[in-house]
């Protein structure tokens, strides 16, 4: 039986147009969708993955980035704030048939998610 798949998503530059750290961090700006977001997740949400949000952002941002975040129609079933800038790294074992059990993407910045399929 094959079990939903988990998909952690970075929320700016990934979502939507990134916005510098002194705007995203300290204004009420309206975030900007990149294309073919909500399509995307909506076909991800149909497909029952668990859809995890992630960012830099800082905990005390939490209920401006969630206003933000509906009033763009991002929808999600966890949003983890507060992990730095840099590198992220997922570490993850393999079944014992050998399957592997995690991928990453990378795609620019402000390009979106519409182009990956899982």
């Amino acid at each position: 039986m094959s079990r939903p798949k988990t998909i952690i998503l970075d929320i700016d530059g990934t979502l939507v147009e990134h916005a510098p750290p002194n705007i995203a961090q300290g204004y009420n700006h309206s975030m900007k969708l990149l294309k073919g977001t909500i399509d995307k997740l909506i076909e991800w949400d149909k497909m029952g993955y668990n859809i995890i949000l992630l960012t830099g952002r800082r905990e005390s941002l939490r209920e401006q980035t969630e206003r933000q975040l509906t009033e763009v129609g991002i929808f999600y079933d966890q949003l983890v704030m507060g992990v730095g800038g840099g590198a992220r790294i997922l570490i993850n074992d393999k079944k014992p048939d050998g399957e592997v059990t995690s991928i990453a993407f990378n795609p620019q910045r402000n390009e979106g998610i519409n182009g990956i399929d899982i």
